[in-house]
């Protein structure tokens, strides 16, 4: 009879805690999830309702603050048969949930295209009076590598140091970097020093193995994107037929300079003598006779002039015939120019007395000869 009683009021307490559970959620995923950005998430959040849950269900989403001092932020309600999906405004036209229906159990709730703001602690609360329930997940959103850049930095001589390097400029961390041989052996140098972290690979005292293309791969826990560099090691160039190229060029650069100066003196010098000689020519004044010439020929005027005193008209008109009918050859000077003289013009007293020459008296005569 007690062991009668005992079961009895064993199976009622086990009816009575199953009661007084009510409503559970029954999701047992993670609650720790990683996404890469721009993929889509579902937050599983299932639950069962009890006899006894009467009152009418509410279901609500919301962002935990990450400061106990802030409010948390609705995302999304379901409550009197409708859905409400927009009360965040960064999650606007982006979450839902997961069933049309969310009444029957699933209390799911999807978010598409992530983002890095989208990263957080996110809570499930279901309540039907009297049970309520809640499940807590919390979501990375994290970045994927972008396509990385490759490139050799240093001197791609044989014995010389260089360093590969690769950067990927987006991606959430930490990121990894591994360096790969596509050609070849497709073995690392073994002079190679690798830098996981900063996506270095040093070439030490490089060779002409190492020539070659190389990978580089950049990772994190949501993806990975790599890129290729090629390397050629060639051998150093010859410096002293530089040099020696170098001075000739310079050489010849000096004597071009020095021909165009000479030149160019040259032709100044030129244009200063011909102006100077334009200057001394005169084409429209004969060349004039000598000092010497000038005085000869004015004595002998005055000798002859001393001699008219005595002459006849008849001996004066054969005087004067025969001195005016002479050409005076000897006594004009030829003008050093080669150009024919002109005929002599008749000139002035005042530049006659500046000339050196003696006025003298001519006495007129009349037509038979005869002296007025």
């Amino acid at each position: 009879m007690d062991m009668r009683t005992s079961c009895l009021c064993l199976i009622n307490v086990i009816l009575l805690a199953g009661t007084a559970c009510g409503l559970q959620i029954t999701s047992t995923g993670p609650t720790s999830i990683e996404k890469a950005s721009g993929e889509t998430v579902k937050l599983d959040c299932q639950f069962t309702l009890a006899a006894d849950d009467s009152g009418p269900l509410d279901i609500e989403w919301s962002l935990q603050p990450s400061d106990n001092q802030k409010e948390e932020k609705v995302v999304i309600v379901y409550s009197g048969d409708r859905a409400f999906e927009h009360y965040y405004d960064p999650l606007k036209g982006r979450v839902h949930f997961n069933s049309p229906d969310p009444k029957n159990g699933d209390a799911s709730m999807n978010i598409m295209g992530l983002k890095a703001t989208d990263t957080g602690t996110y809570q499930c609360k279901v309540k039907k009076v009297p049970g309520i329930g809640s499940r807590k997940f919390l979501l990375t959103v994290m970045v994927r590598p972008s396509k990385p850049k490759c490139y050799a930095e240093g001197q791609t001589h044989a014995g010389k140091d260089m360093v590969l390097r690769c950067i990927s400029a987006e991606g959430t961390q930490p990121l990894q970097y591994e360096w790969e041989r596509t050609t070849g052996n497709k073995l690392l140098p073994p002079q190679a020093v690798l830098d996981p972290v900063g996506g270095t690979m040093s070439l030490r005292n490089a060779t002409d193995a190492a020539s070659g293309t190389y990978k580089c791969i950049a990772k994190n826990r949501v993806g990975r994107e790599e890129c290729m560099v090629e390397v050629n090691i060639t051998q150093p160039p010859n410096n002293g037929g530089i040099i020696a190229a170098g001075v000739i060029c310079t050489l010849l650069f000096l004597i071009l300079l020095a021909l165009l100066l000479f030149c160019c003196c040259r032709a100044r010098n030129k244009k200063k003598y011909e102006k100077e000689i334009s200057y001394e020519i005169r084409e429209d004044v004969p060349a004039p006779k000598s000092r010497v010439s000038t005085a000869r020929s004015f004595t002998s005027v005055g000798s002859q002039r001393s001699s008219l005193g005595s002459m006849s008209p008849s001996n004066m008109h054969e005087y004067t015939k025969s001195q005016y009918d002479k050409i005076p050859s000897d006594e004009y000077e030829r003008p050093p120019s080669h150009a024919p003289i002109p005929p002599p013009s008749r000139m002035a007293g005042p530049n006659l007395s500046r000339m050196g020459a003696i006025p003298v008296m001519v006495p007129a005569q009349n037509r038979d000869g005869s002296i007025v």
